[in-house]
């Protein structure tokens, strides 16, 4: 008699920063949940991607990348990352194949070894190393800290994917599901098309200034037509970095308006009205309130 019971449980995934956490969250949802970027420490808050396999619930918990931080706003980031393992019935750590065992991951597994939950060690990138490496590599990891198993996928490209959710959905509690079948997040309407007008700051601004860069959502409104009109500032630090976000007549920031709305439009499944704008305001990053509408705990 084939099992009908349901299943669900809580997978955190913590890595270095870029080891591709968040895409491998999307790929596990099987749609876009969590902003991703080629740069490192996109990820600024805990989400939770839901996803289903069979009669299983998968709670996944993408956490921001483990790294030294320098600034106080970095270390809760880090703390994030931890907490969100904290109540996990699998740890997923997630390693970048290609970039190997660096001084962050050696870091990331000392501080597992002492944690009981189970881990599951899953090798990222796997389309852009060697065969030979990653079976070297996997021993490798395995003898710096015994995982209960050991994947190789490639988030980007879906590679070994499917594999993974299957054990996963498999290995997770009996229990009933805490999600509607169909929810995909955890997010509020609001914080995601927050996170997605920070995924286009990523995208579009250069190397250092998304760090300097916050959203706060002032509004959300539901329209009688379906619609939602969403009021967005964006924080920086300086009036010269207002001028980059906002760029030659106003042309950067209705590029990543444009490009933020449809991406909203994509996942909220309606028309969205996106309404930006630029607020210079010096040590944002040190303020109690910003971090409270960003949805950050604060840390002393």
């Amino acid at each position: 008699m084939a099992d009908t019971s349901t299943r669900a449980g809580v997978i955190a995934l913590i890595g270095a920063p870029n080891a591709g956490k968040s895409t491998l969250v999307n790929a596990l949802v099987g749609q876009k949940v969590a902003i991703v970027s080629p740069k490192v420490q996109t990820t600024r808050v805990r989400l939770m991607g839901v996803a289903m396999e069979g009669q299983s619930q998968l709670m996944l918990v993408d956490t921001p990348g483990l790294f030294q931080p320098k600034r106080r706003l970095d270390r809760a980031m880090v703390q994030s990352a931890w907490d969100g393992a904290a109540d996990a019935d699998i740890i997923l750590a997630v390693v970048d194949a290609k970039a190997g065992l660096r001084e962050e991951v050696l870091a990331l597994f000392g501080r597992l070894a002492e944690r009981h939950t189970p881990k599951w060690l899953v090798l990222n990138k796997v389309d852009a190393t060697d065969k030979g490496r990653l079976l070297t590599l996997a021993a490798e990891a395995n003898v710096l800290l015994p995982f209960a198993e050991t994947f190789m996928v490639s988030a980007r490209d879906g590679d070994g994917v499917a594999d993974l959710k299957r054990a996963l959905a498999a290995a997770v509690p009996e229990g009933p599901w805490l999600f509607p079948e169909d929810q995909l997040t955890d997010l509020p309407s609001r914080m995601l098309a927050s996170e997605l007008v920070r995924e286009q700051l990523f995208l579009q601004l250069g190397q250092e200034l998304p760090y300097a860069t916050a959203v706060h959502c002032e509004k959300f409104e539901d329209r009688p037509d379906g619609s939602a009109a969403v009021h967005q500032q964006i924080l920086v630090e300086r009036d010269s970095q207002k001028a980059i976000v906002v760029g030659a007549k106003g042309a950067r920031i209705k590029a990543i308006g444009e490009a933020a709305r449809h991406q909203m439009e994509e996942m909220l499944d309606r028309r969205v009205h996106l309404f930006l704008h630029v607020k210079v305001k010096p040590g944002w990053a040190e303020d109690r309130h910003v971090w409270r509408d960003l949805g950050i705990d604060w840390v002393e």
